[in-house]
């Protein structure tokens, strides 16, 4: 079944996010907010291009304190923008390394009221600046206000979706699934990690995913010691565990969730790794609740991991945010304590090295709700599933 949900968002979306901005920025005595990150000038604007692929050319976004935000964009991107609800937009010739739009920024900034005589941009945590550190510290002394951090407040935002948002990420783990659940249809022992990801990642383009940025890989006899690689050319051979996670994308949100299977068969303490990554999945899903915190979501799937033999976990967090990027903010560590509202869309990811050089991880996406978390991805078996 092909995806028929609507693209892009209404007018209405765009204003509600910038409303919601605006009264953040009043809390934190910012005059206005520059964004520079393809995520975040999607966010406020819309404008939805795989040309941020090309490193060249920086991109503006001023939100200010009142009315829509304002566009200091190269020239290629004029009509881009001008498709979105965005009016005022600023251009220039670009790739220009002299003056590559800092003066235009600084005009814009400068023009705009100065309550506070500050400027918020995203400079802290789980951040970047896409822009020459050089144009960043000379933008700096040519606009007459000073530049604050807003990275966290920003990640706040960003981090409670609407039920819009809820429904792309939604609509995406289903195409995902359906990727998933056609591979023990064709996947044996003899086909390479890449062979297998290969075929998986054509599934989903055919039933609607945009792209497949990421798709990796691990295999090895009844086991695997890496989640971050591959796929490779390793070939799969009978007895092998292999571990499929894939961030898929439509309409610039994504899915992040992953799969297991063992080809002919598999010993039972690697069974038993399976089977209590799934249960620290249903610990954690019941632990993800209005009022709890991303710890407490942590320490209920820790325990169960711990419980059945975890020698450690190496990943450094068991789940995180998702949305319009792979990972988002908050983590589910022991020491985050991000309190749980309606709208976080989250991953549950537990895993646990079981024995030296095997690992186990089992992850799957949920969404905070006012009676609790609700699956967005179709829940994996309770059973290791084993490809004959």
């Amino acid at each position: 079944m092909k995806s028929i949900l609507q693209r892009g968002f209404t007018t209405a979306e765009f204003e509600m996010r910038a409303t919601k901005a605006q009264q953040k920025m009043r809390e934190l005595e910012v005059d206005a907010i520059i964004l520079t990150t393809e995520p975040n000038v999607r966010y406020f604007s819309g404008f939805h291009t795989q040309f941020w692929h090309s490193p060249t050319r920086p991109w503006f976004l001023i939100l200010p304190a009142e009315g829509k935000p304002i566009a200091v964009i190269p020239e290629i991107g004029a009509s881009g923008m001008a498709g979105t609800w965005v009016e005022d937009i600023h251009t220039w010739a670009s790739p220009r390394p002299e003056d590559d739009g800092i003066s235009i920024v600084a005009s814009v900034l400068n023009s705009l009221p100065s309550r506070f005589g500050r400027v918020g941009a995203t400079l802290g945590i789980e951040s970047h600046l896409r822009m020459p550190v050089a144009n960043y510290l000379q933008l700096t002394t040519l606009v007459s206000k000073e530049f604050v951090d807003v990275s966290l407040a920003i990640h706040e935002l960003r981090q409670v979706k609407s039920e819009a948002e809820i429904e792309k990420v939604r609509e995406i783990c289903r195409i995902t699934n359906v990727g998933f659940d056609k591979i023990p249809g064709y996947a044996k022992a003899g086909m390479t990690e890449r062979e297998i990801c290969k075929q998986f990642g054509i599934d989903m383009l055919m039933e609607g995913a945009d792209e497949c940025p990421y798709i990796i890989a691990g295999s090895g006899q009844d086991g695997y010691d890496s989640i971050i690689m591959g796929p490779t050319d390793r070939v799969i051979e009978d007895g092998d565990v292999l571990i499929i996670d894939t961030g898929a994308v439509r309409d610039g949100y994504f899915s992040d969730f992953d799969r297991n299977w063992a080809f002919g068969h598999a010993s039972e303490q690697t069974k038993a790794a399976y089977r209590a990554t799934y249960d620290a999945t249903t610990a954690g899903f019941e632990a993800a609740r209005p009022g709890n915190t991303t710890s407490d979501i942590y320490n209920a799937m820790w325990k169960v991991l711990e419980a059945n033999g975890a020698l450690g976990n190496d990943v450094g967090r068991l789940g995180h945010g998702l949305g319009m990027e792979l990972t988002e903010r908050p983590s589910n560590t022991a020491t985050d304590n991000t309190l749980l509202v309606p709208g976080m869309v989250m991953t549950l990811e537990p895993g646990m090295v079981y024995a030296p050089g095997k690992s186990m991880v089992h992850e799957e996406n949920i969404v905070i709700t006012e009676n609790g978390a609700e699956w967005l991805s179709k829940r994996a078996e309770p059973e290791l599933l084993i490809i004959k």
